[in-house]
């Protein structure tokens, strides 16, 4: 098993918490107090993060709210990782940026996700293959997340479409689950907003793991994502608010919500 995917293990099982708490620190939405400050997104995840620590098994921050305010940004989502490592070192991080690329572009980005800023894991788009993928699934030290069934309303223009009489989202899974797989290090993106496609996963999958957008603000189930995402360890999901908790007036108190929910359903 990948050293990285053994880290979120370990930390679930230390505080008892399948909670992923999503950094998207867009900075119109941030308080206030932190906005005229000189490092605004790291003051604030550094707030979040503290406050929620206690209750999480990873932070996922999504590159994109960083990567809008340029060379500002990116060094905020540096030092949040800084922070994060000095701090936090056993919390699991996920690089949410959802790349995807030729296998010589992806070596950049490998470079860039993994030993620059020093993410864990990262998501992928599986479109390109194995081949495109390979620098990423290499990496056996970290994590691949693949996208496969994803939460957003319109994920079945292109997901529910039959290869041999299979959706695509089933394709994938099956591929990554057989054939991608092969240094233990992968995981798959499944969204919360579709429980009965993930029960279908878990069943094709084993004990995968995934990591499951789609609660709070998108509308998913927490007991329908538990009940069809749980492996047989009764983990096996990571499930991640963004908004639902980093926007709220009590941060750890919704973190905690969260984390309580999940394991009343465990």
């Amino acid at each position: 098993m990948s050293p990285a995917k053994e880290k979120y293990n370990t930390r679930a099982k230390k505080v008892d918490s399948l909670v992923c708490v999503g950094l998207d620190s867009e900075l119109e939405k941030t308080p206030e107090q932190f906005k005229n400050l000189e490092r605004p997104q790291f003051e604030f995840n550094k707030w979040i993060i503290d406050q929620t620590a206690e209750f999480a098994a990873a932070f996922k921050p999504n590159i994109a709210f960083y990567e809008a305010r340029g060379d500002a940004g990116m060094q905020d989502l540096k030092m949040t990782m800084e922070y994060l490592q000095k701090n936090y070192a056993d919390i699991f991080t996920i690089c949410d940026a959802k790349r995807a690329d030729i296998g010589n572009t992806n070596n950049g980005y490998v470079v860039s996700i993994f030993d620059w800023l020093g993410f864990d894991a990262i998501t992928l788009h599986p479109y390109l293959g194995k081949e495109a993928l390979k620098p990423f699934l290499d990496r056996e030290d970290k994590v691949s997340i693949i996208l496969c069934r994803t939460s957003n309303p319109g994920a079945g223009e292109l997901q529910d479409l039959k290869v041999d009489g299979k959706p695509v989202w089933q394709v994938v899974a099956e591929k990554v689950n057989s054939d991608w797989n092969y240094n233990h290090n992968c995981m798959l993106v499944v969204g919360a907003t579709y429980p009965k496609e993930m029960a279908q996963i878990r069943s094709a999958v084993g004990e995968i793991t995934f990591l499951v957008p789609g609660i709070g603000a998108q509308g998913g189930d927490v007991e329908a994502t538990v009940k069809a995402g749980l492996n047989s360890e009764k983990s096996g999901i990571i499930i991640n608010s963004s908004r639902g908790i980093i926007f709220a007036e009590n941060p750890a108190e919704e973190a905690k919500k969260l984390r309580d929910e999940i394991n009343k359903f465990r």
